[in-house]
């Protein structure tokens, strides 16, 4: 058969929810264009059901995740960049179309994002020396303190960095032993709807990553109301929905991490990381503390 001939087999994006690809709850789904207007592919449109669905997976997945050793998870987090490395034509394509973007300047978005993932890899096991440590105190006690996972977190993807923004929003959350409800750009799915599918065959325990895509505003609210989700990352809301949001998560004291500025290419600090971090203090006596130093 020629080429001329052959029909070309188009992609069923689906939904990315406790290590399983269903379609929405809801049954719909809306088109995705390019940045000229022209048609790419049908996305699933989730529900309020599909969220709620998304984070009992993302609660189930915490303890084992949480209590995977810091090493564990920098390994299963350089796995992501090891098969991303893999499938790099497949994003490029996908960033291109999805941002308007050259094939040269696509590429080196990539690049940039299977970089990041190997940035956050390496700072798994390293983060408790940075925001932890040994206290000094009045008295015969040895104090510590050490960081732990907040717990679920929902994060809005940026909307015009559909696919470096949400790794530079998504790896941080999970690097420190939290799970996490993302909703993909609304009018770019696709890059995050294919990570999905890197993610599943990249050691990442199913319900650690649970990704969504719709109407951001529509999956929002129901996350940030949700009394089972710990904090909310709100990089990808504009500021009317922002205050909203913020406002629905005070009701169970999530922890809000405000839009903001920033620009995506360039190295990433801690911030990310420390805003989803818990600090867990602990004391011990060490006896008497006389001139001669400690007894025991």
């Amino acid at each position: 058969m020629s080429d001329a001939t052959r029909l070309s087999v188009f992609k069923t994006y689906k939904l990315y929810v406790g290590g399983k690809f269903p379609r929405s709850e809801s049954g719909r789904v809306y088109e995705v264009t390019d940045s000229k207007g022209n048609w790419l592919a049908n996305a699933p449109q989730s529900s309020r059901k599909d969220a709620r669905d998304a984070v009992v997976a993302a609660r189930k997945a915490f303890g084992g995740w949480s209590g995977a050793t810091a090493y564990n998870r920098g390994q299963v987090l350089y796995r992501v960049a090891e098969m991303l490395e893999g499938r790099k034509e497949q994003f490029v394509r996908e960033v291109a179309e999805a941002e308007g973007l050259s094939k040269a300047k696509a590429s080196a978005v990539v690049d940039a994002a299977i970089d990041r993932w190997v940035w956050y890899a390496g700072w798994t096991d390293k983060i408790a020396q940075v925001v932890g440590g040994a206290n000094p105190v009045a008295g015969p006690y040895f104090n510590l303190s050490s960081p732990e996972p907040t717990g679920v977190v929902a994060v809005l993807a940026p909307q015009d960095s559909s696919f470096l923004g949400l790794v530079s929003v998504l790896a941080p959350v999970i690097a420190t032993g939290n799970t996490a409800v993302v909703i993909a750009s609304a009018k770019s799915p696709l890059p995050a709807l294919s990570l999905g599918e890197v993610l599943a065959t990249s050691d990442v325990p199913g319900g650690v990553v649970n990704i969504l895509s719709g109407n951001t505003a529509e999956l929002a609210a129901p996350l940030a109301a949700h009394q089972d989700v710990n904090a909310i990352d709100l990089a990808g809301a504009d500021a009317e929905l922002a205050k909203e949001l913020e406002i629905a998560a005070a009701d169970n004291l999530k922890r809000v991490l405000r839009p903001q500025p920033v620009d995506y290419a360039t190295t990433p600090g801690t911030d990310r990381m420390t805003a989803f971090l818990e600090t867990k203090t602990v004391w011990h006596p060490t006896g008497a503390l006389g001139a001669s130093g400690s007894s025991y």
